[in-house]
């Protein structure tokens, strides 16, 4: 380990092998570490044992539930937007030749205690229970409006300047219900609260634009899902970084954040040996979390958290029609709350767990001392549950852009149900090491249908 790099990273989640791969491509020598003896850090899947063990060191899996090997639960439940910046990513690198994607079925949304899919075709529209006759005239008009936008031709804007008027205006101006404007920002512009209605609507025009293209992508939903797990995104980066020279070392102990008198990144210590580098990335987990370093400082700050419940079901989600996989969204307003409640399931069609074993992830944004309970609504919706595990997770985030101190640290993941917050990150951390923009190349991603 006495060789210098350019860059040492710490830590195997999907940020940090996105950015180790695109800086091995762009020519930096990297050296990437974790502390873990598997790939993914906070974004891994696991297997049976990996998962019992984490949540549960003095049980062992219930041998009902089948073999090991047909397990990758993943830790953070997050699908990608067909048409996402993650989509370009995974094609601009190619990364996209070691895996395998399939459509998630359906999305759905909580309203009025029933469960209603998110219209996929304009027929299903058509039927829709979550609008009635009128208010679907309405809506067909708001979506004509935003679907004709165009910023250069005032003829296509109605009076609206999206930069300007604030999504209350607009949705106003088309007279749509609450129930439809919860419907429009939290099923479709997937937002985590209503802090967006008062702001300028050009975001959430973007926002439903990228929802409407992903859905008219392959039919069905929105979403697309690597088969095995999440935990196959970073492991798969993790590949095109040792095609350009990465080099790897999983179960390491990082025992120190080596700097010089003006604290400034000299390097990382794991046991008696220490590597130089120019720069080092990492997740919160390896610059204190939260906590306060030797000397004062304080490199990250908690900005919430996140609960999680893992939910093991030997059946699909009532009212989903028997899909194999779905997202369903509990609009914050339906449960008295500040942020949305969120359920991702996925099953033995993404080879993630043992056949006729379906897995369900219920998470939200804490905001009481009693997370579990925060999360009953959506635990409700899923019928008998087979076993479940729960975590609590703070957030992070970095005090500082690390350019002063060569130390760049990225975020949590955060209670989003996609990656386009990770990917924002990964650009922003990338801007800031390379003093570079990233920019992408299109192409097209092959889907399992």
């Amino acid at each position: 380990m006495d060789e210098e790099y350019d860059v040492i990273v710490l830590g195997t989640g999907l940020t940090e092998c996105i950015l180790s791969g695109l800086l091995s491509v762009e020519g930096k020598k990297v050296l990437h570490m974790d502390r873990n003896d598997y790939y993914g850090g906070d974004s891994a899947s696991l297997n049976l044992t990996q998962l019992y063990r984490k949540f549960r060191p003095d049980q062992a899996p219930p041998t009902e539930l089948g073999r090991d090997r047909d397990y990758a639960i993943d830790l953070v439940p997050k699908f990608i937007i067909a048409s996402g910046e993650l989509t370009k990513i995974l094609v601009h690198t190619e990364v996209t030749r070691y895996l395998e994607f399939k459509q998630i079925a359906g999305s759905f949304v909580y309203r009025d205690g029933k469960i209603s899919k998110v219209p996929s075709t304009e027929m299903e529209a058509v039927k829709s229970p979550l609008m009635g006759l009128f208010e679907k005239r309405r809506a067909k008009k708001f979506f004509e409006f935003l679907q004709n936008w165009k910023d250069e031709d005032p003829a296509t804007h109605q009076g609206i300047n999206l930069d300007r008027d604030s999504m209350k205006t607009v949705y106003e101006k088309f007279g749509l219900e609450p129930g439809t404007q919860d419907f429009i920002g939290h099923a479709m512009a997937l937002y985590l609260d209503d802090d967006y209605i008062t702001k300028p609507a050009r975001p959430t025009y973007d926002r439903i634009i990228l929802y409407t293209s992903s859905m008219a992508r392959y039919g069905k939903s929105p979403y697309i899902y690597p088969l095995y797990g999440l935990g196959e995104l970073p492991q798969s980066f993790a590949r095109l970084s040792a095609i350009y020279g990465g080099t790897y070392m999983l179960d390491k102990p990082i025992d120190e954040i080596v700097t010089d008198s003006e604290g400034n990144f000299v390097g990382v210590r794991s046991g008696e040996e220490t590597v130089k580098a120019k720069q080092v990335i990492g997740d919160p987990s390896y610059f204190g979390a939260g906590k306060e370093l030797e000397g004062g400082k304080m490199r990250t700050v908690e900005e919430g958290k996140v609960v999680r419940a893992i939910c093991i079901l030997k059946h699909p989600i009532p009212g989903t029609e028997d899909s194999d996989s779905c997202q369903i969204i509990i609009p914050q307003n339906q449960v008295n709350r500040r942020n949305d409640i969120y359920i991702a399931m996925v099953s033995s069609t993404h080879n993630v767990c043992a056949k006729d074993i379906y897995v369900a992830i219920v998470s939200t944004i804490v905001e009481t001392d009693k997370p579990e309970l925060e999360i009953a609504p959506g635990l409700n919706l899923l019928g008998p549950i087979y076993d479940k595990f729960v975590s609590i997770s703070p957030i992070y985030t970095p005090t500082s852009s690390g350019k002063e101190d060569n130390i760049f640290i990225t975020r949590s993941y955060d209670a989003t149900s996609h990656f386009e917050t990770v990917v924002e990150d990964v650009q922003e951390v990338f801007k800031r090491v390379t003093n570079n923009d990233l920019v992408l190349k299109k192409r097209e991603v092959e889907v399992q249908s």
